[in-house]
C-alpha cells in the first residue's frame, strides 16, 4: 500500500471540511458497518425451507416467525397445516472426513477404486495401468496393453447383463502448478509454500478414448477417434438399455463443436446422435440431456436458435424429431419428464413481456410441443419444489421490492390450493430499510433494455447531490442483479449508507437474454458490458438529477475485479475511481475452463488486447488493488503482474494484500479500505480515524 498524488489531491479536498461534516461521515460509517445486524432477522415468515416426505403428498417446512424457528406439517391431499412442536428431523452430525481432500482444480488420475459386477461376484480395478478382475478370490489381468503413457481408467461401469465393462483410456498430460507463499501461518513462524494443480489456457489436457472390454475374453473394443479428436473433454461412457451401446459426449477444444456420440460394442463404430456447432462457442454448461426410458428418444437443450430451448431427438436414427419449446424466452431448467403422460416440466424466463425478463416462472408442455401451461403466473421470481409425482408444487415467489409469498399449487394447472405464508417486513421497514429501485434503460445500441437496481441510502435526501458507485460482476456465466427479495443487499446497501447511490446492472456479455446479448463477450472480456452500463447510468442520472454523473466509481471482485480495472483503463473519462479485488486481470493467467470458453483456443492476440496487465499504462484514475495471498481461484500473480506493470509505467495506485486470505473482496479489512477509498476520491471527505469507529 502506498500514498501518492491521488491521495494527496483527495486530502486537499478535505481541508475545508467542517466539524459537522466529520460528524456526519462518522455516523455514515457507523450505519454502514451496522447495517447487517440492523436488517438481519427483521423479516417474518419469509424464509420458507421445504422438506418432502418421500412417497407421500405430505411435506414440512421451517421458517422464522420473528421470535424463532417454527415447523409446520402440510398434507396436500387434505389441504391441512399442522404446527409442530419441534424439528421433525433431528439435526444430524456430519461424519468427519478423514481421507485426503481433492481441490476442485485438480484433475483426478482415475486410478483409484473398483467396480462390482451386477451379480456381485466379481470386481474390476486398476493395477499396473491395466484393468484387473477378481472372481472367487482369484485375480487375472483383463487388459494387458496399458502403460503409464496410455492407461485404463479405474472408473468404469458394467453393462446390466455383466458381459461388458465400459471405461476410458487416458493419455495423461503434464500438470500445470501454481505456488503460493503463506506469509503468516497460524502454527509456525516461517512461511509455508503451497503447491496447487491449476490448468491455464493453452495447457495440454488429458486425452480420453472410450473403450468397451468383453469380460469373458478381455477383448478391447477401442474405436477410431475421428469424431472426437481435438478434445477439451470426453465424458465417461454411459450404457444404453440394450447392453450393446454406450453414449458419451465430446466437447471440442475451443468449444465450437459439441457432440453426443454412440459406440457399438459389436462393431466398434462411433456415430453422432446430436451435434451442436457455433462459430463462437457452444454454451456447454447450459446443455441438459435426458435419455428417455423407452430407449428411443433423448430430450436435449440448446441455444441454437438464439435462446435456450428444449429439443426432442430420435435416439435410434440420430435425428431431430422436433423443437419442443420455441419463442422469445429462455429455458432455465428441466425439472422432470413424464414419459407416460408425454409432459415436460421446465422453468424459463422472458415469456411475460410486461415484466422483468429475468424473472423465473415454471411451466409444463407436451413432448409434442403443444399444451403449454404456466404453473406460476404471478409476477415474481419463483422457486418451486414439486412432490415426487408432480401432483403438487410448493412455490415461493417475490421480487426485490415485494416480500416472499409461499403457496401450495396444483401440478395440473397451477391453481393455488392454499397460501402457506406471506412475509411480513414491518420490523424491517421500522429500522429504516428502503427497497432498491428496479430501473430499465437502453444499452449501447439504443434499443435493447438493460435491467438493473438503484440503491439509495436510508437517509436519502433528494435535494442533495450523490456520487454514484457501480458494483460490477460481468461475465457470461450468469446474470447477477438480484431478482428475489433480500433484506440485506450487502454489496449495495452498505456502500450506499456512506452517502452514495449504488447501482448494479446486467449488461451485454451476461446471460439468460439471448445468445447475441451474451456473445459480445467473445474474445472480448475487456468489454464487460461497460458501454451499456455507461448508457444506463447516464439515463438514470438524467431522470434523477441528484445522481452526480461527474463522480462515478466502480468496484468488483474476481471477474468483477477485472471489469472494475478495465473500466478505468478504457473508460476513465466516465469512471473516476476503481476498487479491483482478486481480478483475473490477464486471461492467460486464469483457470482454463472459464477463459477458453469465452476467449477461445488457441491463445491469440485477443488475450493480449483484453489484458489489464498489457494495458496498465492507460491508468489515469485512482485505483485500489486487493488480493488474497492464498487465492486458489484466480492466481494472485495476476494482480501482482498488474502491480509490476503499473510501477514500470510510473502510475500511482494503492495495493492491499490480505495475508492468509483466499478468493476475497477483501474481508472486513478490505471493506473498510474500500469505504475510505471512495469516501476520499468521490465524496472528497477525510474518512474517520479507524480508532474512532471501534
Amino acid at each position: 500500500m502506498r500514498i501518492g498524488m491521488t491521495m494527496v489531491l483527495a486530502l486537499a479536498l478535505t481541508q475545508g471540511v467542517s466539524a459537522q461534516d466529520n460528524a456526519n461521515i462518522k455516523d455514515a460509517y457507523q450505519r454502514a458497518f451496522g447495517i447487517g445486524s440492523r436488517y438481519s432477522w427483521k423479516m417474518k415468515n419469509g424464509d420458507v425451507n421445504v422438506h418432502l416426505k418421500r412417497g407421500t403428498h405430505q411435506f414440512w417446512y421451517s421458517l422464522y416467525d420473528g421470535k424463532g424457528q417454527v415447523y409446520k406439517l402440510v398434507d396436500a391431499d387434505k389441504n391441512t397445516v399442522e404446527v409442530l412442536t419441534e424439528n421433525p428431523e433431528k439435526p444430524r452430525q456430519r461424519p468427519e472426513w478423514r481421507g485426503p481432500q481433492r481441490h476442485w482444480m485438480e484433475v483426478p488420475d482415475e486410478k483409484d477404486g473398483f467396480r462390482m459386477s451386477p451379480d456381485g461376484k466379481s470386481q474390476v480395478y486398476l493395477k499396473d495401468n491395466n484393468l484387473w478382475v477378481k472372481l472367487n478370490g482369484e485375480e487375472r489381468a483383463l487388459t494387458t496393453n496399458g502403460d503409464s503413457t496410455y492407461y485404463y481408467s479405474a472408473w468404469g461401469s458394467f453393462s446390466a447383463d455383466g458381459r461388458y465393462y465400459a471405461t476410458v483410456r487416458i493419455k495423461p498430460a503434464p500438470k500445470h502448478y501454481v505456488y503460493y507463499v503463506e506469509s503468516s501461518p497460524k502454527d509456525r513462524l516461517e512461511p509455508v509454500l503451497h503447491k496447487q494443480e491449476y490448468a491455464k489456457p493453452g495447457d495440454s489436457l488429458n486425452y480420453r478414448v472410450p473403450v468397451i472390454v468383453e469380460m469373458a475374453t478381455g477383448r478391447v473394443i477401442e474405436p477410431s477417434t475421428d469424431l472426437f479428436k481435438s478434445q477439451y473433454q470426453v465424458t465417461a461412457p454411459r450404457w444404453d438399455a440394450d447392453n450393446e451401446h454406450v453414449t458419451f459426449e465430446f466437447n471440442e477444444r475451443g468449444h465450437k463443436t459439441y457432440r453426443v456420440l454412440e459406440l457399438s460394442a459389436k462393431t466398434g463404430l462411433v456415430r453422432t446422435l446430436i451435434e451442436e456447432k457455433n462459430d463462437k462457442y457452444i454454451n456447454y454448461n447450459r446443455q441438459r440431456r435426458i435419455d428417455l426410458q423407452d430407449g428411443k428418444r433423448i430430450v436435449w437443450t440448446s441455444e441454437r436458435d438464439g435462446r435456450n430451448h428444449i429439443y426432442l431427438y430420435d435416439r435410434q436414427k440420430g435425428q431431430l424429431i422436433r423443437q419442443v419449446t420455441k419463442g422469445e424466452y429462455y429455458v432455465r431448467g428441466i425439472q422432470h419428464v413424464d414419459e407416460k403422460a408425454g409432459i415436460i416440466y421446465f422453468s424459463a424466463c422472458g415469456m411475460n413481456k410486461s415484466e422483468d425478463p429475468y424473472l423465473i416462472h415454471y411451466y409444463k408442455i407436451g413432448l409434442n410441443g403443444k399444451g403449454l401451461v404456466c404453473l406460476t403466473p404471478e409476477e415474481g421470481n419463483h422457486s418451486v419444489t414439486y412432490t415426487e409425482d408432480m401432483v403438487y408444487l410448493i412455490d415461493t415467489y417475490s421480487t426485490v421490492t415485494t416480500p416472499p409469498v409461499t403457496v401450495l399449487r396444483s401440478g395440473k394447472d397451477g391453481k393455488i390450493l392454499r397460501t402457506l405464508e406471506t412475509a411480513d417486513i414491518t420490523a424491517l421497514e421500522a429500522v429504516g430499510w428502503k427497497a432498491p429501485e428496479v430501473f430499465v434503460a437502453k444499452g449501447r445500441d439504443g434499443k435493447t433494455d438493460m435491467w438493473g437496481l438503484i440503491q439509495r441510502p436510508s437517509n436519502f435526501d433528494p435535494n442533495k447531490k450523490y456520487p454514484i458507485i457501480e458494483y460490477i460482476y460481468s461475465g457470461p456465466g450468469d446474470q447477477y442483479v438480484p431478482k428475489s427479495f433480500t433484506p440485506w443487499l450487502y454489496y449495495l446497501q452498505n456502500m450506499a449508507e456512506l452517502g452514495f447511490i449504488v447501482v448494479q446492472v446486467d449488461a451485454m456479455t451476461t446471460s439468460y437474454r439471448t445468445r447475441e446479448f451474451e456473445e459480445v463477450c467473445y474474445k472480448n472480456l475487456k468489454d464487460g458490458g461497460l458501454p451499456d452500463r455507461i448508457a444506463w447510468i447516464k439515463a438514470a442520472a438524467e431522470k434523477y438529477p441528484y445522481m452526480d454523473i461527474d463522480r462515478v466509481g466502480i468496484y468488483g471482485c474476481s471477474a468483477g475485479g477485472q471489469n472494475a480495472l478495465a473500466a478505468v483503463l478504457w473508460h476513465g473519462d466516465f469512471y473516476k475511481a476503481a476498487y479491483a479485488a482478486c481480478g483475473c486481470h490477464d486471461n492467460r493467467m486464469d483457470k482454463i475452463w472459464w477463459n477458453e470458453q469465452w476467449m477461445s483456443y488457441p491463445i491469440d492476440s485477443s488475450y493480449v488486447e483484453c489484458s489489464n496487465v498489457e494495458n496498465a499504462y492507460r491508468l489515469e484514475r485512482p485505483l485500489m488493488l486487493v488480493v488474497g495471498e492464498l487465492d486458489d481461484n484466480v492466481d494472485p500473480a495476476s494482480t501482482m503482474q498488474v502491480v509490476n506493470a503499473l510501477e514500470k509505467a510510473g502510475k500511482d495506485f494503492e495495493l492491499v494484500v490480505i495475508p492468509g486470505a483466499h478468493h476475497t473482496m477483501g474481508e472486513s479489512y478490505g471493506d473498510h479500505k474500500r469505504y475510505d477509498f471512495f469516501v476520499r476520491h468521490l465524496l472528497g471527505v477525510a474518512p474517520p480515524k479507524w480508532s474512532e469507529l471501534k
